[in-house]
């Protein structure tokens, strides 16, 4: 019996889709080291980031700095996709940093709001909710606790 792993499926699709022939990546179809933990040595995958993959920190994943957050402003996580926002001094918020218009990655800002460079939407510091441009739905919130100088995803 002829099993198809997903190499075998996406490259077959893609062969057939735009008729070309398709080279072959390193590694056996029969390779399944990677996943199977009998042979990589390692836990069956549990879907929960490792304490390494979270940034190490117990409470969740160290974001920023407080004093890198301008007060009026945003700093932007990027690989996070988390926007911190101060938008009075020592009150700090946290947004997804993805537009809900058509997720480009908002920037980082000291202008009173969070801008999108993809369309022009601008977003509230308080509460991610859309003020201009062609977004309409808010920037999803996330939970950070802010420890002294710390702020870390909670």
């Amino acid at each position: 019996m002829t099993t198809i792993n997903r190499r075998r499926a996406l490259s077959g699709s893609a062969a057939v889709a735009l008729g070309v022939p398709v080279l072959a990546a390193c590694g056996s179809d029969d390779d399944t080291s990677a996943t199977d933990p009998a042979t990589s040595g390692g836990d069956e995958p549990t879907g929960e980031p490792t304490e390494e993959e979270s940034g190490g920190a117990a409470g969740g994943e160290a974001l920023a700095s407080a004093a890198d957050v301008p007060v009026g402003g945003c700093l932007v996580v990027t690989g996070a996709k988390v926007v911190v926002t101060q938008p009075t001094e020592g009150d700090f918020k946290a947004f997804s940093a993805v537009c809900t218009h058509q997720g480009c990655l908002v920037e980082t800002s000291s202008e009173g709001e969070i801008p999108c460079p993809c369309h022009a939407s601008r977003f509230s510091l308080e509460d991610g909710s859309p003020l201009s441009g062609p977004a309409s739905a808010p920037l999803e919130a996330v939970e950070i606790t802010v420890d002294g100088d710390s702020i870390t995803r909670a």
